[in-house]
């Protein structure tokens, strides 16, 4: 607080330049606002928040704080101006509250007609003569009780910035649009849900609140409408009070019927929290408020597609594979089965004949357990998890230069940055919540945005810069503006010689990286080369996102490094708005590795090759640990094919469908003398297993996940779990104690604290640090303080330095040829999760995108005579697929792209991709694949309905555009109105009030 304002007569705190309604609010001062909203800013169509400062009346909303600012909140102008502002809305609005889904104490009508204390409306209500629309799966659109506050569009437009919604402000009868007038389903809406959630009154709803919330709704038609015509037929005779007080009596009772609970997003790794409205186990909605990572925001997949908690296709019982194939079977008999065979394995093979996945998916609790079982109770240090398949490229590239493997910064900090590169990333389908901050900062703060890609995704369509480098060369263009940069000496010399150790050893590794030669490897321009090394140069703090696209190549961690390198040469790093962010794919991918499912490192990146180490970890657990390196997901399934790995348990992976070459990996589990599968559903890794154990999903359990910037949130049990299934910390521990170790945990904060006690960087995390929506942001220090800016003074090096570290460049293995001749991309969609296992489950989501498909450039559907529906045959060096075709500009020349979502485990990308792998961690090389393309038929249905987004047509503006509605013949700013104390006196007839 830098100032001061006098409030009524009394002289407050304020932050110059900060919204006049915040001040407000801080001081509990009850003011009308029906359409402020604190993440959307001032939308200025409700004029509720009318304010005197200075003798004139203004929208606190829209005014800005300066020093010495006058204001008075209940003057009678302003009283009354906001009595009539409010009495235009209610014009617009049917007051039904008591067989309203929407009465929870969130309305704003509804709230704003008590606080104003209104017993009669002067504007009668006038209905809009458009139809309901219920076309979209997930939520319903009533124009006759829409309030035109223009929320909705200000959310699509600046904070989602989607850009569908609009209002008609010059229409007879305006109200909110899609695409300018299509049925929401057949529009560019993404279904991300931002308009639901910031709509003030029962407008907008999501479907399942429909006929679920209240104890009075749900009425069929004809008696909804019956109940409706006589709350208004009581409302000129007894006033408003009554029938409030009413609804308000309903809203109470529904607080026993209905559950609010806060968890976390298990989609994506951005890390959305919100809470989950249950009614029993019916989902109401999800309500996203104040999420450190999220705020209002979510995607179609967290805000719409949790059908599959309560999948008629959940496991619920433990199976065991007999000759028939799989039986149900007790708890007890399962474990019993799982102690005996691994024993006998371990006794005669050893120890390191069994290995152990655990997933990205559960919690940080749970993936410590799964470690914990491996070494501690086990004895083998075969431990992995799937960030193996995606992320330990970015990860060692990090871990090379400045020392830790996680984001430099926060999302806001991305959000302010001047810069923003991406690189193989398709951030608004893979990471869609953290894309809205690059596209509101690009749109309404002249962010610049620089995007490198194979595809023109959204972010690429959108960016200043886009660049569509040859497959596999990002490492050659990112050196070649490396070496650009220290040619023109444009380095951040100051900052290297304080921060940054072995520079004159870098440099020499750049001498062949020319511009000249970078043309020639990745065909961007040297000119483009050149506007991007002065981009960097220029901005004021520069953020470079990058994920699987540079991730899963030969050299993923080569180019993973280069990022690095490229930002220590221009000193962003150790400052806010800048550095390097690899965009975790999985909610807790960051997690998994940070508790220490790895094959090298325990909890918090400590190797296990430390004696140190070891001692610690000893006498915590009283057991010796194994002291050799273990095997990696890669590894291990090579250690299957030779004979030396016999038993396995994993934990929450479909391995068999998203590690590379498929086939392979099915012959290799197929070959397991013993495997444990534990899973929510019956994957078809699954179908190979001896044993399967029904595990319960995020909704019915209580723990933590981190997210990819570091942060650590809580999440609370929802719900019981179904049927027989555990969560799976229990399921661990049930399986460790069948094999004697004798733990006892009786609640996940019991795993927390020892995880607390064994990992600096986790060392002050505990649940009441972490109560709510608190969070915090690893390295966190034993007395609770965090880390949002990741380095501060210095970097974690002996010296306090970071490294340049001379990578090398490591081309593709698998370029087309003359037989093999397309070059087969793979990737993530907005609308599924990884493989689909989860996603497929939601029928909502499902009607959008039924399954996969394979996107064709234009050219490449004239030379080869496909169309949208055509069926081809697609063949690498590893096995095959079939498919139909989608053609669009998304993609270019002889390049294809596929999306990994499928529900057929015989087309799922990896039956193409190879073996080959990253040298530095054997993240598979899934990019660098060539195929040949058999044309099936020519004929067929397109595989992408047209009721999904991307055949829309969005309609761009600058937010609600609420000057057009001041425009209107029929708006006049309510301190004008000339009868403004007759109006507000009718309003407030009977009500006792001046």
């Amino acid at each position: 607080m830098d100032t001061q304002v006098m409030l009524n007569g009394v002289t407050v705190p304020a932050r110059t330049g900060e919204w006049l309604v915040e001040v407000i609010n801080r001081q509990g001062l009850e003011l009308p606002q029906v359409c402020y909203h604190p993440q959307l800013g001032p939308v200025q169509t409700c004029d509720t928040c009318l304010v005197d400062v200075g003798g004139e009346l203004v929208r606190s909303c829209a005014t800005r704080v300066t020093p010495a600012l006058a204001v008075r909140t209940e003057t009678s102008a302003a009283s009354q101006a906001r009595l009539a502002a409010f009495d235009k809305i209610l014009g617009n609005h049917l007051l039904y509250c008591t067989v309203c889904d929407n009465n929870n104490g969130n309305c704003e009508v509804h709230n704003t007609t008590g606080l104003l204390n209104i017993q009669h409306q002067v504007v009668p209500y006038h209905p809009k003569p458009f139809l309901v629309d219920n076309s979209n799966p997930f939520y319903r659109y009533d124009p006759d009780q829409c309030i035109l506050c223009g929320r909705c569009v200000e959310a699509c437009q600046n904070l989602q910035v989607n850009e569908t919604l609009t209002i008609n402000w010059e229409d007879a009868h305006p109200r909110v649009l899609w695409d300018g007038g299509k049925p929401i389903n057949e529009s560019s809406c993404v279904s991300c849900g931002h308009c639901v959630s910031v709509c003030p009154c029962n407008a907008l709803m999501e479907t399942s609140m429909l006929g679920e919330a209240g104890l009075a709704t749900g009425l069929p038609q004809p008696v909804f409408q019956q109940a409706v015509d006589l709350v208004k037929a009581a409302e000129p005779s007894i006033g408003y009070r009554p029938i409030l007080q009413l609804s308000e009596t309903e809203e109470a009772m529904r607080e026993g019927k209905n559950k609010r609970t806060k968890t976390v997003c298990t989609y994506c790794g951005v890390g959305c929290s919100f809470e989950v409205w249950t009614d029993k186990r019916h989902i109401l909605k999800i309500e996203p408020t104040h999420g450190p990572a999220n705020g209002v925001s979510t995607c179609v997949k967290g805000k719409f597609s949790w059908d599959y908690v309560n999948s008629k296709e959940r496991l619920t019982t433990p199976l065991i594979r007999g000759e028939g194939g799989f039986r149900e079977a007790t708890w007890d008999e399962a474990l019993a089965l799982i102690a005996r065979r691994f024993s006998e394995i371990r006794q005669e093979s050893g120890p390191d004949a069994l290995a152990f996945i655990a997933s990205s998916k559960t919690t940080n609790e749970e993936g410590f357990l799964m470690q914990k079982l491996a070494r501690a109770v086990i004895g083998t240090n075969n431990m992995d998890n799937c960030s193996r398949y995606c992320q330990s490229p970015a990860t060692m590239g990090l871990w090379r230069t400045v020392g830790y493997g996680g984001d430099s910064g926060s999302i806001s900090d991305i959000e302010s940055a001047g810069l923003v590169i991406g690189i193989g990333t398709n951030t608004a389908e893979s990471h869609p919540v953290l894309a809205t901050r690059v596209k509101r900062s690009h749109k309404l703060r002249g962010q610049r945005l620089i995007v490198a890609d194979l595809r023109e995704h959204e972010m690429a369509q959108r960016a200043d810069l886009f660049v569509k480098p040859r497959p596999g060369t990002d490492f050659v263009w990112l050196n070649a503006v490396s070496r650009y940069i220290l040619d023109q000496g444009l380095e951040q010399q100051a900052f290297i010689e304080r921060w940054v150790n072995d520079f004159d050893a870098f440099r020499n590794t750049l001498q062949a990286y020319t511009l000249e030669y970078a043309e020639g490897v990745t065909g961007i321009s040297q000119e483009q080369l050149k506007q991007i090394a002065q981009e960097i140069v220029a901005a004021d703090g520069t953020c470079i996102l990058w994920a699987m696209g540079v991730t899963q190549q030969m050299g993923g961690s080569e180019t993973s490094t280069a990022i690095s390198n490229l930002l220590l040469l221009t000193g962003n790093y150790m400052r806010p708005s800048a550095g390097s962010y690899p965009l975790r794919g999985h909610n807790n991918v960051q997690g998994a590795s940070d508790m220490g499912a790895m094959p090298d490192r325990v909890t918090g990146y400590q190797r296990v090759t430390d004696p140190e180490v070891r001692a610690k970890y000893q006498a915590a657990w009283g057991v010796p640990l194994p002291t050799n390196k273990g095997l990696d997901n890669h590894q291990m399934v090579e250690a299957i094919h030779a004979g030396s790995l016999r038993g396995m348990y994993i934990k929450g992976e479909e391995m068999s469908i998203v590690d590379s070459n498929a086939n392979h990996v099915d012959a290799a589990l197929e070959k397991l003398d013993f495997f444990v599968v534990q899973d929510v559903f019956f994957s078809h890794t699954a179908s190979f297993a001896d044993v399967v154990l029904p595990a319960s999903p995020s909704l019915e359990k209580d723990g933590t996940f981190t997210n990819t910037e570091r942060r650590v949130q809580r999440l609370y049990q929802v719900f019981e779990p179904l049927g027989q299934s555990r969560p799976d910390w229990q399921i661990i521990q049930g399986v460790a104690n069948a094999l004697g170790a004798g733990w006892n945990y009786t609640h996940p904060s019991q795993i927390m604290d020892e995880i607390a006690s064994l990992t600096p960087l986790y060392a002050g995390v505990t649940y009441e640090r972490l109560e709510g929506f608190k969070s915090l942001q690893w390295p966190v220090h034993p007395d609770g303080s965090d880390s949002p800016l990741l380095f501060v003074n210095g970097f974690p090096f002996p010296d306090g330095k970071a490294r340049f570290y001379p990578a090398q460049w490591v081309p593709p293995v698998e370029p087309p040829d003359l037989e093999y001749d397309l070059h087969f991309n793979n990737g993530r969609m907005l609308e599924h999760f990884h493989e689909g296992n989860m996603t497929f489950k939601s029928p909502g989501t499902t009607q959008k995108v039924p399954g996969t498909f394979l996107e064709v450039s234009p050219e490449l559907a004239q030379e080869r005579g496909l169309q949208n529906g055509s069926v081809v045959r697609l063949v690498s060096r590893h096995g095959a697929i079939r498919l139909s075709v989608l053609v669009t500009n998304r993609v270019f020349g002889r390049q294809l792209y596929m999306p990994m979502n499928t529900q057929d485990a015989a087309q799922a990308v990896n039956r193409l991709t190879g073996s080959h792998a990253d040298l530095s961690t054997h993240t598979p090389a899934y990019k660098d694949t060539a195929v040949r393309m058999e044309v099936l038929s020519l004929d067929g249905t397109t595989p992408l309905p047209r009721t999904n987004h991307r055949y829309g047509h969005p309609t761009p503006q600058r937010g609600v555009e609420v000057e057009r509605k001041w425009q209107r013949a029929d708006y006049t700013f309510p301190g004008d109105l000339p009868d403004l104390p007759q109006i507000a006196s009718e309003m407030l007839e009977n009500a006792g009030a001046d």
